[in-house]
């Protein structure tokens, strides 16, 4: 064999793919009992465990021989240094701060479905600003891939994408590497097949089509009582006893009405009311092919069929010669193995088990199970990636069928996302026609990248400081339930995911939204332990809830990590609202945090316990932060600029780190004003501050960002702007003080009169009209509403203290004044027993109080 050939990895070389992949398995199969000692390696036996594997690139278990190849990998850094193709003291100071829109129509994306998904074109652009070629990239919740695919893209461009996503011409195209990694098989199977596989479906369209003259005979139907036609899908109903009478009924016809089903009806043998919603459904028994049981299930009857003949679609309700046939087949055995395993217990398995479905054959029709059985004793590991793509979806139970205005007739309306929900009118599709429509050929030549199935929270297999940039789409509480959903593809790949360490929200794994958070936090300080000082991640987020917004902040607070931007994923202009408050967030947010360079850490270890130390974390917090954003072109406030969230993000640092914070908000404010600039209500260093006035003159119209107000700190900086527009008096503000502030507030949140907040932050004129004091009577005056905040938690404290005292409605800015001087005081006891006695959507939706009572937490 000539050394062109040669396939050389990892110091070895191999005459063939086959040679290479059979020497790593038995590599793999010596390495697994170390292995599985490990967080998150999946349910399995050895042998499929390697069979689903191509070692070294992908197992479908942690991966031995990330650190072997990120040493070639630093190697490889050097020649290109050397070449001119990198910089070996590249650096970037600032987020990525444009918001960011891509649409999901492409062929990568579109290959297979998976219940959340990041375009890769959206995650390129983050990668090209971040990296350099010969970079190495970490995703540890990477889903089906979209991170590898991007990172393989970014090194092997069309010149079309060049010219869709670098339409500046700045950035540095080249190799990138990738280790991605999901807790999930299913999701980590895909993502190398997507990644690692060059698809070519013709091998697999013969043995479908071999397949399909086989058992085409199951999925015929006659036309207009002459010809033979080829269904396409039956639509099949539950049967619903009249419980007044006992009569049969078939549900489509009792809830359908001229296009539209409808939420009650009436019994056509007695007239009584039945409620869609509480239906009494005919059960049967019968024993079972399967497993040779007696078991029990709904009965359901074929009600319509839609088929093809000459090319044209019709339906039909079937004949007897229809109900013949699908008879004929429920007498028939399974020719192959089908996946026999018990529904787990989870908080989506409800449904299916109250209809009898209990275990994962039961989730097909006769027909589908006989042709998926054949199909995949006779595919190989690459072809059977096909037949996922449908295999938990559109071809089981869970298929709906809807009638409405739109479709009279009715019409597939596939599962309903994120469930295991069973509807009462099920289709069942040819699965020749499913199969076919979605077979996948590869549209680039991607690089192969490293794909291993294993826990966040621990990957001892990367060592530490050795990547250059993450970029994460990690699960966000109860959104999704992913080992539940992906139980039924697992079951047939034999792998299936350990949920010990899954991070989610989940009431039977006894999963709290702490729990969720703890999790959230290992995850997050094994990403900041193998990131290189001085790097960034990026973590996309999508959820509403405000408290699950708290959690991720929190964890990433807690693990090192620092906060830099806030960013939309689609094209948005929602202000603080929308960079702030997730909330109030309709979008997908992208979060930006770097990990502090090395320099930074021996300067502020030294300098600490003074104020030096204060002004070491904002210098490079500072130029760690955009200096100029434009949006609807126009200048637009930089949140993180704010002082008030500058403090935060002090206070934050040296709580994470177990230090007392050497300076206090008023202190704070006045070293602001003195070493740095302030524009438009931002601080900046004299060399930003250049770049930004002059940025300023070319956009001049400037966007104050909007304030969605919940709490009293943020009605602070609603008065706070609205007076410093003009001076006003009490009578002025309080009817926009009762629209956007009174009726905005978090239960159990108390806020305090207008008046008190006017008189604990602003000044009166002798016009009696409010005015934003000046930086040395604004320092007095936060003085003594500390002071009256302290006596107010003191307060609090007596309460809580009682055995049985409960703090239904507090004042926030009380709390964050009293959990931070106990703080300071080491008196973590009393910040957890307050923290116990308060209603819990405030701890939660909280960060400041987050981030003190989980400290303390640990303490006690």
């Amino acid at each position: 064999m000539s050394k062109e050939n040669e396939i050389k990895v990892l110091g070895k070389t191999f005459t063939s793919e086959e040679e290479r992949r059979a020497y790593f398995r038995e590599e793999l199969r010596n390495k697994l009992p170390e292995l599985r000692e490990m967080e998150g390696f999946p349910l399995g036996e050895d042998e499929d465990i390697i069979n689903l594997s191509d070692p070294p690139f992908y197992t479908a278990c942690p991966n031995p021989w990330l650190d072997d190849f990120i040493n070639e990998w630093e190697n490889d850094k050097i020649k290109l240094e050397k070449e001119g193709k990198r910089f070996s003291d590249m650096r970037v100071v600032e987020p990525y701060s444009s918001d960011v829109s891509e649409g999901k129509n492409n062929p990568i994306y579109n290959a297979h479905s998976y219940h959340t998904k990041v375009p890769h074109p959206a995650i390129m652009r983050y990668i090209l600003e971040y990296t350099q070629e010969g970079d190495i990239i970490f995703d540890g919740f990477s889903g089906t891939g979209m991170t590898g695919v991007a990172a393989s893209l970014v090194g092997n461009p069309t010149e079309r994408i060049k010219t869709e996503i670098d339409y500046k011409g700045n950035y540095n195209w080249g190799k990138r590497h990738a280790i991605i990694g999901d807790l999930s098989p299913i999701a980590t199977y895909i993502s190398n097949n997507l990644i690692n596989v060059s698809h070519n479906p013709s091998s697999f369209k013969k043995l479908l089509e071999e397949m399909e003259r086989e058992y085409s005979w199951m999925y015929k139907t006659k036309h207009l009582g002459v010809h033979y036609g080829k269904v396409l899908y039956t639509v099949w109903s539950e049967i619903v006893i009249c419980e007044n009478c006992g009569y049969e009924q078939n549900f489509l016809d009792l809830f359908i009405e001229t296009g539209k089903i409808l939420n009650e009806s009436e019994c056509e043998h007695c007239n009584t009311r039945i409620q869609r919603s509480k239906v009494t459904r005919k059960k049967k028994t019968e024993i079972d092919k399967v497993v040779g049981e007696s078991c029990r299930e709904i009965d359901l009857v074929p009600y319509l069929i839609c088929y093809k003949y000459n090319g044209k679609r019709y339906t039909k309700k079937p004949d007897q010669e229809d109900l013949d046939l699908i008879s004929k087949v429920n007498q028939l055995e399974i020719p192959n193995e089908v996946p026999t395993d018990f529904l787990i217990d989870g908080d989506k398995m409800s449904d299916p088990k109250n209809k009898y479905i209990d275990r994962i054959y039961k989730f097909y029709f006769k027909r589908t199970l006989i042709v998926l059985s054949a199909l995949w004793s006779r595919a190989n590991n690459e072809e059977k990636f096909y037949i996922t793509n449908s295999i938990s979806r559109n071809l089981t139970k869970l298929n709906r069928f809807v009638v409405n205005k739109h479709n009279p007739n009715g019409r597939i309306n596939g599962p309903l996302t994120g469930t295991l929900y069973i509807p009462s009118e099920i289709v069942e599709q040819n699965p020749f026609e499913v199969i076919s429509y979605k077979l996948y050929k590869s549209p680039y030549s991607l690089d192969k990248q490293l794909i291993y199935c294993g826990s966040a929270t621990s990957i001892p297999n990367l060592k530490s400081n050795s990547v250059d940039y993450i970029f994460t789409d990690p699960p966000f509480g109860a959104n999704i339930m992913y080992s539940e959903l992906n139980f039924i593809t697992e079951s047939w790949l034999k792998v299936k995911t350990n949920n010990t360490m899954e991070a989610i929200q989940n009431k039977t794994q006894n999963k709290s939204i702490a729990a969720y958070q703890n999790l959230m936090t290992s995850s997050f300080k094994e990403f900041y332990r193998i990131l290189k000082p001085n790097k960034w991640i990026t973590i996309e987020f999508s959820n509403t809830s405000a408290a699950i917004w708290n959690c991720i902040q929190t964890a990433l607070v807690n693990s090192g990590f620092i906060v830099a931007n806030v960013s939309a994923l689609d094209k948005v202009h929602g202000g603080i609202k929308a960079m702030r408050y997730a909330v109030a967030v309709k979008q997908d947010l992208i979060i930006s945090c770097y990990k502090p360079s090395e320099e930074f850490n021996v300067r502020f270890n030294e300098t600490y316990d003074s104020s030096i130390g204060v002004w070491e974390f904002v210098d490079e917090h500072l130029h760690h932060l955009p200096i100029h954003v434009v949006r609807e072109n126009a200048t637009t406030a930089i949140i993180e600029r704010n002082p008030k969230i500058l403090f935060d993000r002090l206070i934050a640092f040296y709580v994470q780190k177990g230090l007392n914070v050497p300076i206090d908000a008023r202190k704070f404010q006045e070293g602001l004003r003195e070493r740095y600039v302030e524009r438009d209500g931002m601080f900046f260093s004299l060399d930003q501050v250049q770049d930004y006035d002059k940025k300023k003159l070319e956009t001049p119209e400037f966007i104050q960002l909007g304030l969605f107000v919940t709490n009293e700190q943020d009605s602070i900086y609603w008065l706070r702007d609205l007076l410093s527009k003009e001076p006003r008096t009490e009578q002025d503000i309080h009817p926009f003080w009762m629209r956007e502030v009174a009726s905005n507030m978090k239960k159990g949140d108390v806020l305090p009169e207008m008046r008190t907040i006017l008189e604990e932050n602003f000044l009166r004129d002798d016009d009696s009209k409010w005015y934003v004091p000046d930086p040395e009577n604004e320092a007095d005056l936060e003085k003594l509403r500390i002071k009256r905040l302290l006596n107010t938690f003191r307060e609090y404290q007596q309460v809580a203290l009682t055995p049985r005292g409960k703090l239904k409605e507090v004042r926030v800015e009380a709390l964050r004044a009293g959990f931070k001087q106990c703080y300071q005081d080491q008196d973590f006891k009393t910040i957890v027993a307050v923290g116990d006695r308060i209603p819990n959507n405030l701890l939660m939706e909280d960060e400041v109080l987050l981030q003190f009572y989980d400290i303390a937490s640990a303490k006690v």
